[in-house]
């Protein structure tokens, strides 16, 4: 007589095992939907950052040896004249080509968002024409539009008795064609942030305020930049970013010595002085060192800048 043994059947899973699997994969799911983007990020940032840090501190010779030298090349660094002014041009330019910009795209959204408009979609989005525009054609037009002998402005300038001026061979005058130029290309963009955040507001509350005797002026200045806060501080540290990076336009402009951007290095900025000893003259190790100053130095100012906007604080009834 045989005996059958049947297999042991497998224990039903309680409601606290179901509910406790079930609370980890809410928690741990989050981080498997934001850990692509980590990853990328630690692949093609991280990696390459830290791997800048490490051969700063080297004589890189991309075809020879590899001298380690410390910190030779920060102490180098501070003492080149061609790096301050390289960094002078850069916060020259940035300040010229971000403050106004912003100012103006914040106006300008602010007009947008209560003017009454035919067509007034198509107007909109034709402020991102800039934005998609070629950058080498920006800088073809912009350079014919400030040229000594030919330029439009030169021209306007000559109607009013002012004698033609030579912006590109100028410091000043170089920074403020390059600012134009970066000032045109983003403010469109950027007046549309404003705008987006500024069709959210509820339209009772511009109403109430002029009901209660508040103008213009105080509709703007009490509603609509409390209301940007959170998008103005985004673009504050944005555009500080970009800012600093500047690296085509005054590559562009000049097309004898487009590295340093005129013979006297008068609008050249930190990343056409890094490219410049990097790729240039193959000085990986002072090359890094200047990213490096440029990392610093992005990150000092952002956050200054992040600490100021955030002193934007919203109106409390």
């Amino acid at each position: 007589m045989t005996t059958t043994v049947s297999p042991p059947q497998a224990r039903p899973e309680s409601e606290s095992e179901t509910q406790v699997r079930q609370n980890w994969s809410e928690r741990l799911a989050p981080y498997a939907y934001i850990a692509p983007f980590f990853l990328i990020f630690a692949i093609f940032g991280l990696v390459p950052l830290l791997f800048t840090f490490y051969v700063a501190l080297f004589d890189w010779n991309p075809i020879g040896e590899h001298v380690f030298v410390g910190f030779d090349n920060f102490a180098r660094l501070l003492g080149d004249t061609r790096f301050w002014n390289a960094a002078w041009n850069t916060i020259s330019i940035w300040l010229l080509s971000t403050v106004p910009q912003l100012l103006v795209a914040l106006v300008l959204a602010h007009l947008l968002n209560h003017a009454r408009l035919r067509l007034a979609l198509f107007w909109r989005m034709s402020m991102l024409v800039p934005y998609i525009t070629s950058v080498a054609a920006t800088t073809i037009v912009f350079a014919q539009m400030f040229d000594r002998d030919y330029g439009l402005l030169n021209w306007l300038l000559g109607l009013v008795g002012v004698e033609p001026i030579n912006f590109l061979q100028s410091g000043w005058g170089s920074h403020v064609m390059i600012a134009v130029m970066v000032a045109w290309r983003w403010f469109g963009y950027t007046t549309l942030l404003y705008l987006a955040s500024l069709q959210a507001v509820p339209r009772t509350i511009y109403e109430a305020a002029a009901v209660d005797g508040a103008g213009a002026w105080k509709q703007f200045r009490h509603i609509s930049i409390p209301s940007l806060r959170p998008v103005i501080v985004f673009t504050i540290v944005t555009s500080t970013i970009g800012g600093l990076q500047i690296f085509t336009e005054p590559l562009l402009v000049t097309t004898t010595s487009p590295l340093t951007c005129g013979s006297a290095r008068q609008c050249q900025t930190l990343t056409l002085f890094l490219y410049e000893q990097g790729f240039g003259q193959f000085q990986f190790g002072y090359g890094s060192a200047i990213g490096v100053a440029l990392f610093v130095l992005i990150i000092a100012i952002a956050s200054l800048n992040y600490v100021l906007s955030t002193r934007i604080r919203p109106e409390r009834g």
